[in-house]
């Protein structure tokens, strides 16, 4: 599993870097029609997938996770291979839509590897899974520049395409599902109505939910126009690949640090390890508009990945606490639906706001937001803190 997330994160990240210029190459368009429409066909796909992705994993959770992940890894793969085809602005937003039908591979993935493990090893486990998708992200953007640059848009377009086909069958061939039973858990069938009231009756999972969104739009809202600011920053003929290793940096510093926070989740609670990061996430986040030269945002982009390493399987491993085992990946889908919406919502904002106030604005809307999210996360802790301590104490008496 591991190997198939490597494969599948570094292919779909290897075009994000140039998403917006490849844009560029389709029409004559002005700067503020770029940014706009990479805001639109970048979220394009997460507003997709906010819709689908609970059946995903209702469909997981009934007929099996590694079914679903065949048929997402070869569908993502297709339409990645049709968008290097793309002669237009409108074919490519199409393409992107059709591709959040069948996103879900990563969260399927942790959902199959969550229900495989036990919950006091969760965080550290699914920490270890997240080290390939770490990898693969890592490895992705600076490798899609470099074919960018040395190939063209649409070679690139097709090698990641097939190599996310080639990953669908690596699961088909390698993968066997099994589940791990917890003592003293039944297996119970629960209706959709019951998940969803399950999910709304819980306080602090629908804080999480809501964490996952507000992060998510804080994230992807400089992701597409990530390329146009190191454009800013530096004048060079290889831009697509300097834009791909602002990525990369990123995610050398989430692999440095996703499985040691998983651990630390494991030990002190994953609700605590969620409010650092968070803070400390837009600590790292804000500079980055104050930036003049590329090498320092280099620097902050992998601070910034050192926190968010622990994000993902810190979110899931609590989920994994919270949910009954036989409906994890329908309330897992849930929280990737969340997490869809941010995307959406992130850079589309990022784009208008761009398009009106200038690319430092969005990190500074963006670090507000991450503030704000540790803070409303904080909160739900410690009143779940309190009552729990007040359950143990009457309890006692």
């Amino acid at each position: 599993m591991w190997f198939a997330n490597f494969l599948v994160a570094a292919s779909a990240t290897m075009v994000l870097p140039f998403l917006s210029l490849y844009i560029k190459t389709l029409g004559d368009y002005s700067d503020a029609y770029v940014q706009q429409w990479a805001g639109y066909v970048f979220g394009v796909t997460f507003l997709v997938a906010f819709f689908v992705s609970p059946l995903w994993g209702r469909f997981g959770d009934k007929y099996g996770r590694k079914k679903i992940l065949v048929i997402t890894a070869a569908g993502i793969g297709s339409s990645v291979l049709l968008m290097g085809f793309a002669s237009s602005v409108m074919e490519l937003f199409i393409l992107r839509a059709f591709m959040g039908l069948v996103t879900g591979f990563i969260p399927t993935s942790a959902a199959l590897i969550s229900a495989q493990c036990k919950k006091e090893v969760a965080g550290r486990t699914l920490g270890t899974l997240q080290t390939g998708t770490v990898s693969g992200a890592l490895c992705g953007p600076l490798l899609g520049g470099l074919l960018a640059d040395t190939v063209g848009f649409q070679y690139t377009f097709t090698i990641t395409g097939t190599v996310i086909i080639f990953a669908s069958i690596l699961v088909a061939f390698g993968i066997k599902e099994i589940v791990f039973k917890e003592a003293n858990e039944e297996k119970t069938v629960y209706t959709r109505k019951e998940v969803f009231l399950h999910i709304f009756k819980s306080p602090i999972l629908i804080s999480v939910m809501m964490i996952s969104l507000i992060f998510q739009v804080a994230n992807f809202s400089i992701q597409p126009l990530l390329a146009l600011y190191v454009n800013e920053l530096t004048t060079t003929e290889n831009l697509a690949f300097l834009a791909g290793f602002a990525f990369s940096v990123t995610g050398l510093g989430n692999l440095v640090a996703t499985r040691k926070w998983g651990a630390l989740g494991d030990r002190i609670g994953h609700g605590k390890v969620l409010v650092i990061l968070l803070l400390l996430s837009s600590l790292f986040f804000i500079p980055q508009a104050l930036v003049t030269e590329l090498w320092q945002l280099i620097i902050l982009r992998f601070l910034f990945g050192l926190q968010i390493g622990g994000l993902l399987p810190c979110m899931t491993a609590y989920i994994r606490q919270l949910a009954p085992l036989s409906v994890q990946g329908e309330v897992l889908g849930y929280n990737i639906s969340f997490r869809f919406l941010g995307n959406v919502i992130g850079p589309v904002m990022g784009g208008i706001v761009a398009a009106k106030f200038g690319i430092d604005m969005v990190f500074y809307i963006s670090g507000f937001l991450l503030t704000m999210s540790g803070l409303f996360l904080w909160l739900a802790v410690v009143r779940e803190g309190k009552k729990t301590e007040s359950e143990k104490a009457h309890l006692s008496a």
